[in-house]
């Protein structure tokens, strides 16, 4: 095998290894098991220190019980005085071995009788912790567990209950009990944690145990809920593949119900859009076409006439032909222009224009036609307005707007068009008292290729693309172009723009 062999095997391995790992049921899975071996551990830790927080209790209050018997003992057999009493070096004796420990008696001079390691009879031992409780007495037991070291050292005060007299000195008033010296003792902890690490060892079994039947949780659990994420997977491939172009079933999981909702809007307006495609090619076959049909039948007209046929009818067939092409020309125009403004990223080219002159050039453009018909062309300001837009496309938008007000009006009618503005957009009103639009049809206007009367339409030479493309270059504006209409009556449009919009391009 070649060595580039090699990399691309090593390569594809990694990149599925990785696409394993980023899978949604890989994260399921880990999430899952962390969170239970998360809570295994802290258990484990928990019960441990719980358990040996209790024994050194237990150790302690045992402890106490027996030196404080011991301390009984201690004064009953005046053992202070006389070191040499069998029965209590035998007892202490017992309890050292007993406790894995050390035992010292002291006596109210800080002298150590008796030491079970028989290495500091005769010494002094001072500290805080003994003097404090020589002075407290019953109170001043003392213990303390040393976890680094593994014992646990204890001070417990050898009392002697009499009579308070005067000049003793460590003398309890409250209690009557005087304080003749104090046992110290150091246990080792070597059981406890001998009995925490065979506890340890169990819980570590049981954990193995728990652990497996967590991961057969996760993988179950990670499985089930990535399930409708596959069969969504699978759906969107059947529609993808061109099997079905039905919408997917929603799934009772609110994550995956949302994504399938969302497709499904998604899908629906792909189909809306498809089929909004394919009308608008079968339009452009239908009106390209008819141009072209209408020159075929005028020049197969001409021939079949042959050479005696008077001038006057060739030059009638000839501008008929011209018409036509003209025609053919115009809807190519617009069909341009719509490819253009369809473009994700148009040309657009902002600048600060005024509104009033705008208009009143397309008006003046416009009039011409409006006389020959007897139409009355009225521009109504009511404020000054200077907006920032692309000139050409807006006043493309009102041409088509005021020739249509022209073209679909009676004669002797009358357009007028409204300038207004407030601090955020400008609105320009095209009203004109002609023909209407029905009822059924207003919402259609905007539609490619869309003619409410096509004889009229076609006869005044009307694409079926002006308003298309009006529309196109007011939302190019992010503005909004309506229209209310009447049969009989006229209409109005009205057109909605920002003053300024170069910023939020």
């Amino acid at each position: 095998m070649k060595q580039d062999d090699i990399k691309s095997d090593g390569s594809s391995k990694l990149s599925k290894f990785n696409d394993i790992f980023r899978s949604l049921k890989a994260h399921f899975f880990i999430a899952i098991f962390l969170t239970g071996l998360a809570c295994c551990l802290t258990m484990h830790v928990l019960i441990i220190n719980d358990y040996e927080e209790r024994a050194v209790k237990v150790k302690i209050s045992e402890m106490q019980t027996q030196f404080k018997i011991l301390s009984n003992r201690v004064t009953k057999f005046d053992y202070l005085q006389n070191t040499d009493e069998s029965v209590i070096n035998a007892q202490i004796d017992y309890l050292s071995n007993l406790n894995n420990g050390r035992l010292i008696v002291i006596n109210d001079d800080l002298k150590v009788i008796k030491d079970t390691y028989k290495i500091s009879v005769g010494k002094t031992i001072v500290s805080n912790e003994l003097v404090n409780c020589l002075r407290a007495g019953s109170r001043g037991t003392y213990a303390k567990f040393d976890k680094k070291n593994g014992y646990i050292s204890m001070i417990v005060p050898i009392i002697e209950s009499q009579l308070s007299e005067e000049g003793d000195v460590a003398v309890n008033s409250e209690k009557n009990e005087v304080v003749r010296g104090a046992i110290l003792a150091s246990v080792s902890t070597k059981p406890i944690h001998e009995s925490m690490i065979l506890l340890s060892r169990k819980a570590a079994v049981y954990e193995a145990l728990i652990i497996l039947i967590i991961l057969g949780i996760a993988a179950a659990l990670s499985r089930k809920l990535i399930k409708p994420f596959d069969k969504i997977t699978a759906d969107i491939n059947e529609v993808k593949a061109g099997y079905t172009e039905d919408s997917i079933e929603i799934p009772k999981l609110t994550e995956a119900k949302h994504i399938v909702v969302a497709f499904n809007a998604l899908l629906s307006r792909m189909k809306v859009l498809d089929d909004s495609r394919q009308e608008f090619v079968s339009n452009v076959s239908h009106e390209l076409r008819t141009p072209i049909t209408s020159m075929k039948v005028l020049a197969d007209s001409l021939l079949s006439m042959g050479e005696g046929a008077p001038p006057e009818l060739y030059r009638d067939f000839m501008e008929d032909i011209g018409k036509e092409v003209d025609r053919e020309d115009k809807i190519i125009k617009d069909l341009l222009t719509l490819v253009r403004m369809d473009k994700k990223s148009p040309e657009i080219e902002f600048k600060h224009v005024d509104i009033e002159e705008l208009i009143e050039t397309v008006l003046k453009r416009i009039k011409p036609i409006a006389m020959q018909r007897d139409i009355e062309l009225t521009f109504i300001s009511k404020r000054s307005v200077t907006a920032e837009i692309d000139e050409l496309k807006i006043s493309q938008v009102i041409t088509n707007l005021v020739e249509n007000a022209v073209k679909y009006n009676n004669d002797g009618g009358s357009v007028k068009v409204v300038l207004d503005a407030d601090h955020q957009y400008f609105t320009v009103k095209i009203i004109d008292n002609g023909v209407g639009i029905p009822e059924e049809d207003v919402d259609h206007v905007f539609e490619r290729f869309y003619r409410v009367d096509k004889s009229r339409s076609r006869e005044i030479g009307g694409t079926g693309l002006g308003l298309a493309i009006a529309k196109s270059a007011v939302l190019m504006h992010r503005g909004t172009i309506d229209v209310e209409s009447k049969l009989g009556v006229g209409t109005t449009f009205t057109v909605k723009i920002p003053l300024i919009v170069a910023a939020d391009k």
